[in-house]
């Protein structure tokens, strides 16, 4: 049976964590399917990090934008992040907001016809002010309806709030 599970919140909230536990509780075997692209040392490290924290139960798939391209039916799967996968879409498509989220939303779609558990984690950049940079402004609107998009799908929704979730849907 699908289940369709959403985690969001700030940065450092807790959200992977929270994922990762999720999803070992869920299965014996999950799969991590990370959706960054590296640009950076700074980061590199920062997803060096969240693979050393994961053991040899865990299937590791990187995939940047073509979730569907991965049938995993039966599965546990956990897609972080929500918030880098629609940064991947966005600068692809220089920034098109429209476009992008078209896209976002097919993909989404074709990904979660399958029979399978789905943990997505993302980030509610939306919460702060309004950025002078017109760019970030453009992403917090794409990501903000995005997020919007896979909430209304859920089956259930979490805020991660100081490391402690709390159960909105």
């Amino acid at each position: 049976m699908r289940r369709l599970i959403l985690i969001t919140g700030g940065q450092r909230s807790g959200k992977s964590t929270y994922a990762e536990q999720m999803a070992l509780r869920l299965s014996p075997t999950p799969v991590y399917l990370a959706t960054a692209r590296i640009w950076d040392e700074e980061f590199r490290r920062r997803v060096q990090i969240h693979q050393e924290r994961r053991g040899p139960e865990w299937t590791n798939i990187e995939e940047n934008k073509e979730l569907s391209r991965h049938q995993l039916p039966g599965r546990t799967i956990l897609i972080d992040c929500v918030t880098l996968w629609c940064t991947n879409f966005f600068f692809d498509l220089e920034g098109d907001v429209s476009r992008s989220l078209e896209a976002v939303k097919e993909e989404f779609d074709r990904f979660t016809a399958q029979d399978a558990t789905f943990i997505f984690v993302t980030n509610e950049i939306g919460a702060g002010g309004v950025s002078e940079n017109e760019v970030q402004r453009k992403f917090t609107d794409l990501l903000g309806w995005a997020n919007q998009y896979i909430a209304s799908r859920a089956d259930e929704v979490f805020w991660m709030v100081s490391g402690i979730p709390v159960q909105i849907k």
